[in-house]
């Protein structure tokens, strides 16, 4: 992965410790990377730390507390308290903390999130109460050096996460953002052509045996996918906007009485992002419990497994 850093103690800002890093990944992706628990473990700290997150909630007031393993057998423990989160733009929290007998770290940090042509420029400030405080931890604990080898493994990490970002804007709502080195024009051709879904379409562990499309406003749509062992799982719909290459939407039935046939509405948008086309799916529910069941039923997995297939199949058509 390229990247381009500069770090630097700014002359105007005496209190402020400044580091800046461009990434190629999109920001949904680095922000997932650095507000998901999960993730944050795999890349937290300077070379040699490991960290162990005791809880991250990650909205206004929400309390994130980790404790940094160094290598030489010393824990430091951390506590911030989060004053804005912007996804996927900005974040913005209270940092204190330190190992008992040495110098403690209070700060506010300001990270910040761009989109650069499809790439990510993350800039994080930290500003301390004094500029006697800010010089101290720089000596003490070589915050510089520290920062930018963080963010080294973050470039490093990026590559192995999932490039599909699954969000929940409300109860009843599933966003998945992921981008595609292809222009919208030819995403679009790929969600709505049957010979092109066919070869894309659901996980590899199924076979589609029927794909019928009839793209038009009030069209309907079928898809059927067959296990190895012969059960048929069967999808219908109907497109309500259509608006080549950019937009769609329609509804999505799970044709499947045993589980109450649940119906969600898909809004599918393709925005042209440098060389790349940012893709975003809403997904609608009729209510929580019909989210949660969609999400219950092995959706992350099987939605990676699609796009990488939609991946190998815009890369071959180019």
């Amino acid at each position: 992965m390229t990247a381009a850093r500069s770090s630097e103690l700014t002359e105007t800002a005496s209190r402020e410790i400044v580091i800046t890093r461009t990434f190629d990944a999109p920001r949904e992706l680095v922000f997932e990377a650095w507000t998901n628990p999960k993730h944050v473990v795999n890349w937290w700290g300077p070379n040699g730390f490991t960290t162990t997150v005791e809880t991250m909630d990650v909205r206004p007031g929400g309390v994130w507390k980790h404790v940094m393993h160094g290598p030489d057998g010393k824990d430091y423990p951390n506590k911030s308290v989060f004053r804005e989160v912007v996804r996927p733009e900005r974040l913005v929290y209270t940092h204190g903390g330190g190992r008992k007998g040495e110098p403690g770290a209070t700060f506010e940090a300001t990270v910040t999130f761009e989109d650069v042509g499809g790439n990510t420029k993350v800039t994080r400030r930290s500003l301390f109460e004094t500029a006697e405080a800010r010089d101290l931890i720089v000596k003490h604990y070589n915050a510089m050096e520290g920062g930018n080898q963080t963010l080294a493994r973050l470039a490093e990490f990026l590559p192995t996460m999932p490039k599909a970002v699954t969000t929940l804007p409300s109860d009843r709502e599933i966003l998945i953002t992921r981008y595609f080195d292809a222009p919208p024009e030819l995403v679009f051709e790929t969600f709505t052509k049957p010979e092109h879904v066919l070869r894309w379409w659901g996980p590899r562990t199924m076979k589609m045996t029927v794909c019928e499309i009839d793209l038009r406003v009030g069209g309907k749509y079928t898809y059927v996918h067959e296990t190895a062992d012969g059960q048929a799982f069967r999808f219908i719909g109907e497109f309500r906007e259509i608006d080549p290459p950019h937009r769609l939407v329609a509804t999505e039935t799970f044709d499947e009485p045993r589980f109450g046939s649940p119906t969600s509405v898909n809004t599918v948008t393709l925005e042209k992002v440098g060389k790349k086309t940012r893709f975003t799916n809403l997904v609608l529910h009729a209510s929580k419990e019909n989210r949660d069941g969609h999400i219950n039923a092995g959706m992350e997995g099987g939605m990676q497994d699609t796009f990488n297939r939609l991946d190998e199949l815009l890369w071959s058509m180019q």
